[in-house]
């Protein structure tokens, strides 16, 4: 894990240069137009549907009284909000992470590759649409669990810990394809995220946790005042983009480095054989 920790080191200094700080404009500008259009065509609308729901499975009475066993029931008045509200969170998040992959990730490739790696060889093993194919893919998997998970939030330690987990193996398994797409070949990535897939996985668990932060933010304080969903929807989504490029950069160092020993391992063993 040592590589781990010394990739989050070197992602540390990167994420606060004045260019990587500049970089999250973009992906936050675009997440809050495509968001802003959407609430505004479809929140209230969702808020009906869901009320109507509620009322038709009697939902009020048993989120009441799931709510007073808290001690929470004064909240019982905005629960359809916080429902709406936890419905379009990983899907808000989706977005932010698609536009990180197209918008800023091929600039932290440049900026840590150009920099730290520039003898390093570029196979081209990914691809743009490849970026945007295994962000859905990994989402639709995502998502299927995460519905499975929502029974959670009745105890919220075990739903905290269940979308950390979630996340890390959403971002491990996105971020990673991103920060080889450029360098490694096909194989090698393949390869790599195999050999690699727990120290992958860890950076990815901490991320999640990171960015579990915002999210909580989010829902608290919109639920309580939904006339604050739009400026704490912006805020989130920037908190996402900065905690995102962190975490592009950490991936990235600590990819490059492991594709690096991975060659070298490959060089010394063809050595070896043909010896």
């Amino acid at each position: 894990m040592r590589d781990v920790v010394n990739a989050y080191g070197r992602a540390l200094l990167s994420q606060l240069h004045g260019r990587m700080l500049l970089l999250s404009i973009v992906p936050f500008i675009l997440s809050v137009l495509v968001w802003g259009l959407l609430l505004y065509l479809g929140m209230q609308p969702l808020l009906d549907w869901l009320h109507a729901t509620f009322t038709e499975y009697d939902g009020f009475r048993a989120s009441g009284s799931w709510l007073s066993s808290w001690g929470l029931a004064a909240l019982k008045t905005v629960v359809v909000p916080f429902v709406a509200l936890l419905l379009l969170l990983p899907l808000m998040i989706l977005t932010a992470l698609i536009f990180m992959g197209v918008a800023a990730m091929p600039f932290i490739v440049r900026h840590v590759g150009g920099r730290h790696f520039p003898a390093l060889e570029k196979k081209q093993g990914g691809t743009l649409l490849g970026s945007v194919a295994m962000a859905l893919r990994c989402f639709a998997l995502f998502a299927a669990i995460w519905f499975c998970t929502l029974p959670l939030y009745f105890v919220p330690p075990l739903a905290l810990a269940s979308q950390v987990l979630l996340w890390g193996w959403l971002t491990s398994r996105v971020m990673a394809y991103d920060a080889l797409a450029d360098y490694a070949s096909e194989d090698e990535r393949k390869q790599l995220m195999h050999d690699r897939r727990w120290q992958l996985l860890a950076i990815g668990v901490v991320s999640g946790a990171a960015g579990a932060l915002p999210g909580l933010i989010w829902l608290g304080g919109a639920a309580i005042a939904v006339v604050f969903f739009p400026f704490l929807a912006a805020a989130s989504i920037w908190l996402y983009v900065l905690i995102f490029i962190f975490t592009g950069l950490w991936f990235e160092y600590y990819c490059l480095e492991a594709l690096a020993r991975q060659r070298a391992a490959a060089v010394e063993k063809d050595i070896t054989h043909t010896a």
